[in-house]
């Protein structure tokens, strides 16, 4: 009877202690923070020596490769103290792989497109997001300064165009002068500057006249006269009456004959 009550009161005992001191859901996670590395790296964490939790971090991983709030730690410091984005994303990975029900879920993977933005800045050289707004806004400003300009040069050579065509118009209409060469427009140029006068462009040259044939002159003789008396008349030399008259005797000439006269 005695043994009864005796094991009654032991079995007791022990289911009290089971109910006092029995294991709890996070148990392990527990036990995971409570490992001297782990440990001792938030402590080199409280005293901003981030090189060295990274150590101590990586030593905790070392005795429990399965410590999910090891890679945390270690997620965190890559990411924010020791700039290394790739291996913030390793260790974020890992954190959710070894605890997939995390309710920092969604906020991890936010950390973990931050981290590989950041990565790809990194090894191709992009621009920061304000950055590539200043050189936006700059291109910006040039590409409209560009097309005022371009507006511009558009409006001058619209105003050359209608010069042109004026003056063309003006020379079909204009009468035929003696003198086209020296004939020229008072219009105004297309800039609008008064006072200014362009020569008419391509003007015909006039053509040079034909010379006027000169009518040789002649002396048709008279009743007394000689040729010494003719050539003296006329101004000229009896020679040069000789030579304007071949084949002509000089010495007998007729009444009436006609004799050609040299140039005086």
């Amino acid at each position: 009877m005695r043994f009864s009550i005796r094991f009654a009161i032991c079995a007791c005992a022990v289911l009290l202690g089971t109910v006092l001191g029995g294991c709890t859901p996070g148990q392990g996670q527990s036990d995971d923070e409570k490992e001297p590395h782990f440990v001792l790296g938030q402590s080199k964490v409280n005293a901003m020596d981030y090189q060295g939790a990274v150590d101590a971090f990586e030593a905790s991983l070392e005795t429990n490769p399965r410590s999910a709030a090891a890679h945390y730690q270690l997620a965190m410091l890559y990411e924010n103290q020791v700039s290394d984005p790739a291996a913030a994303i390793y260790h974020y990975e890992r954190y959710l792989k070894l605890n997939p029900n995390a309710g920092n879920a969604s906020l991890i993977q936010q950390h973990i497109d931050a981290c590989k933005q950041q990565l790809a800045a990194d090894v191709l050289g992009l621009p920061s997001s304000s950055a590539a707004q200043q050189q936006l806004e700059k291109l910006a400003g040039q590409n409209r300064e560009l097309q005022q300009q371009v507006d511009r040069l558009q409006d001058t050579v619209k105003q050359w165009n209608a010069y042109y065509a004026s003056q063309l118009a003006a020379r079909s209409d204009a009468p035929a002068q003696n003198n086209p060469a020296a004939q020229q427009t008072a219009d105004p140029m297309p800039d609008g500057n008064s006072g200014q006068t362009a020569v008419s462009l391509g003007a015909a040259q006039p053509k040079p006249e034909p010379p006027k044939p000169v009518k040789p002159r002649t002396h048709t003789a008279v009743a007394g006269e000689t040729a010494a008396g003719i050539a003296r008349k006329a101004g000229v030399k009896l020679s040069a009456l000789e030579k304007a008259n071949p084949g002509v005797n000089l010495a007998r000439i007729r009444v009436g004959q006609v004799l050609n006269l040299p140039p005086p």
